[in-house]
């Protein structure tokens, strides 16, 4: 197996987001089956290996034949790509929307199936894998009882959702609105009765899409009872009406009703074992082994091998309208 190098812009709270927590998380799984370590690229930190030092020590360069560097931030990923076009690379994709196209010499894996859906059409002839993001085994069910009947996240809360649905709800319920960083949340969803997440405005806003949503499947897998957004990366494990709820149904009154409803009933809707095994670490890291192993056999048969198959790109794409449309043109005169 290559040394994986994972490219970060930083690791300090400058750079704090759930990419990457997730992406630091999936750097621990990977030590697990071959050697690991962070690159930084935009901050030089005391504890990491500096981007620009690795390629310009003469020491280092002919080595990296033998390591594969990781891209996962999106806004980067284009300028990395073409920095590193002499280098294997693959890129880690969280999020999708980012307008960029890669070559079939970069094979992506995906955390979500969303996601590998998108860049399956967008980049057809790529390796593509996928490799859901790791649920700790932390996140459980306590079976303890439950004081606080809604909890939100404040960040990635939808206008409506914080100027509407929760004033509406404080009146009938007690709800408690996080805007800080919690780092034992596991604690709050195990004490809460209803987690309510929607974040569809802000990827909207965003211009990209959810990658993954951790927090949701997190409070799953506490035993809350979960409303939420099913956009994009999502939609790959929640299934509303059966393990979990669509919030912002039609008309703020008919939300009210339906936490309402859950808060006061004994009816309870959960994930499936089987659904929530997938995202644990035995089965991400099974996945990442026979992941990393096809790469591995692909960079060793492109050091002697060209890639030879079309780019689906617009030219060709124009090209193979331009022909059915001459095709359909020719049968027309003939009849």
């Amino acid at each position: 197996m290559r040394r994986l190098y994972f490219l970060l812009p930083g690791t300090t709270n400058k750079f704090a987001c759930g990419g990457l927590w997730a992406e630091l998380k999936t750097l621990e799984l990977a030590k697990k089956v071959c050697p690991a370590e962070v690159v930084t690229y935009r901050q030089r930190e005391k504890d990491h290996l500096w981007l620009d030092d690795l390629l310009d020590s003469d020491d280092t360069f002919h080595a990296l034949d033998d390591a594969i560097f990781v891209m996962s931030w999106g806004f980067d990923v284009a300028k990395l790509a073409q920095k590193l076009k002499n280098f294997n690379t693959v890129y880690h994709a969280h999020s999708a929307g980012y307008g960029f196209n890669l070559p079939a010499s970069v094979p992506i894996i995906t955390v979500s199936r969303n996601t590998l859906g998108y860049w399956g059409q967008r980049s057809p002839h790529s390796l593509l894998y996928y490799l859901p993001n790791e649920i700790s085994d932390k996140f459980q069910n306590q079976q303890g009882d439950r004081d606080i009947d809604v909890l939100v996240q404040a960040r990635k809360s939808s206008s409506y959702l914080l100027t509407q649905l929760i004033p509406a709800l404080r009146s009938q319920c007690r709800v408690e609105v996080i805007d800080y960083y919690v780092e034992n949340l596991e604690e709050l969803f195990n004490r809460a009765k209803v987690y309510l997440y929607d974040s569809a405005e802000y990827w909207a806003v965003q211009g990209v899409t959810e990658g993954f949503g951790l927090q949701p499947m997190e409070a799953l897998a506490c035993g809350c009872q979960v409303f939420s957004s099913v956009n994009h990366g999502l939609s790959d494990y929640l299934d509303p009406a059966f393990n979990c709820y669509k919030i912002a149904g039609y008309s703020q009154e008919f939300d009210v009703q339906r936490i309402l409803k859950v808060i006061h009933s004994n009816q309870k809707l959960s994930l499936s074992p089987t659904l929530l095994n997938e995202y644990r670490a035995e089965n991400v890291i099974t996945r990442l082994q026979v992941i990393l192993t096809e790469i591995n056999e692909f960079f060793d048969h492109k050091q002697n091998h060209q890639s030879n198959i079309p780019d689906l790109d617009s030219w060709q794409v124009l090209k193979l309208r331009s022909q059915r449309l001459w095709t359909k043109i020719r049968k027309r005169l003939s009849k």
